[in-house]
């Protein structure tokens, strides 16, 4: 596959914040194709300009933590030097879930927001997402309200668990660079409070990770973005597809991100869901796919678009996924209240499935004469596959010091809110 280093074509990237913007797509010509890029070539490469972080390259970039992490898991998170290349995302498989209004997939720490006054076009934000005990609900609702200048009413769960921490709030957290909500918020029509919202200049590294109360964090530049765009009553969807699969000119590809914290699958029952999403969109129980391409992506965990499997111009696509069920109206605990409805959420599945899936659904990886029976041991190679580096993922309590950094930096008197 081909690489380039852009330079005078990404000069836009190192750019001042204030000069950053939300990253547009044009949607793929064909229809059922789900891939897009912004750039012809695949991999997207800038050299750092001097020594700095890959939370600094992913602030100016306007990414996610994760994400700029997961894409340059050889090199140290803390320390870039100067000349040193930094991968960039490119191509994106956008969720399977209608093109209309805001789709957030949580488990890449993305949102997508397909404007109807453009259409053909997708916008993308990085965001921070719900903490594995105050989890951010899944399913279809829609913008209620929107709010400029929002004051903070921190719900009594969080104040409780703030002053547990010694770390007290007060009942109202005024507009202004310490307050939470950040300068615009978008209400859903969920109980609990959920937003979709900014955020403070003490969290501003936490975009892209798994960080909140449930509430969906973004960027300054990109909530302004995205608040000035929509309107009320715009379709939300909600949904978690830690692995995708689309199309683009006949190509199938794959793109896979680490599980959510405490809903980790095992390499076995990630690679048996892998299954199933080729099968359904290829509409072949034998696809032949690449099945080192397959293999390297599932164990990487990359979060970036690899091609797998190519069809013939022509063949038959699958069908466009429906829309996920609305959130029920539950009774809301606190705001940490969570809906468990899903769009296609892996189902949990055993060793002996993902055998007998691997035995009797694969054909020889592409370029290679393998018998189905070495395509069984393969599988069972990739469930013992070691996970990634432990040091890929940020602490929480790493985030707490770096946010008491960029704190210390912005001016900030020390006294931050961690709330939605």
């Amino acid at each position: 596959m081909k690489s380039a280093i852009f330079f005078a074509r990404l000069f836009l990237f190192l750019t001042p914040y204030s000069l950053a913007s939300a990253t547009t797509y044009d949607l793929p010509p064909t229809p059922g194709d789900s891939v897009v890029s912004k750039f012809q070539d695949e991999d997207t490469y800038i050299p750092a300009e001097q020594n700095e972080t890959l939370l600094d390259v992913a602030r100016t970039n306007l990414l996610g933590q994760m994400e700029i992490v997961r894409l340059n898991q050889n090199l140290d998170r803390w320390l870039v030097k100067k000349g040193q290349n930094v991968r960039l995302p490119n191509r994106r498989i956008l969720p399977d879930t209608p093109h209309e209004g805001i789709v957030l997939n949580i488990a890449e720490y993305r949102m997508f927001y397909y404007p109807p006054n453009n259409p053909g076009k997708v916008m993308s934000f990085a965001n921070g997402v719900g903490r594995q005990d105050w989890k951010t609900p899944l399913g279809k609702t829609s913008v209620a309200k929107k709010v400029k200048d929002p004051a903070w009413h921190p719900p009594e769960s969080i104040r409780r668990e703030h002053a547990a921490n010694g770390d007290p709030l007060p009942e109202i957290v005024p507009p202004g660079p310490h307050n939470p909500l950040g300068a615009y918020a978008l209400h859903l029509n969920l109980p609990g409070e959920y937003r979709i919202h900014g955020t403070d200049i003490d969290k501003i590294y936490g975009i892209g990770m798994q960080i909140t109360h449930g509430c969906m964090r973004m960027y300054p530049e990109d909530i302004q973005t995205l608040y000035n765009a929509v309107e009320v009553g715009t379709p939300v969807y909600l949904v978690k597809q830690p692995i995708k699969v689309g199309w683009l000119d006949n190509t199938l590809y794959i793109e896979a991100h680490p599980d959510l914290e405490g809903e980790e699958m095992d390499q076995a029952q990630r690679y048996e869901f892998a299954l199933q999403l080729i099968k359904k969109a290829t509409h072949e129980d034998f696809p032949e796919i690449d099945q080192e391409a397959l293999n390297k992506a599932l164990t990487e965990l990359s979060g970036n678009p690899t091609a797998i499997y190519e069809r013939l111009p022509g063949q038959s696509v699958a069908a466009p996924a429906p829309p996920p069920k609305p959130i029920a109206a539950v009774k809301p605990k606190a705001a940490a209240t969570t809906v468990k409805t899903s769009l296609a959420a892996p189902a949990k599945t055993s060793d002996k499935g993902v055998k007998k899936a691997a035995s009797a659904a694969i054909k020889p990886a592409k370029k290679a004469t393998v018998a189905v029976a070495a395509v069984s041991k393969t599988t069972k190679k990739v469930a013992k596959a070691p996970a990634p580096k432990k040091n890929v993922l940020l602490a929480a309590d790493d985030v707490k010091k770096q946010d008491k950094k960029a704190a210390k930096k912005q001016g900030s008197p020390g006294g931050y809110y961690r709330g939605t």
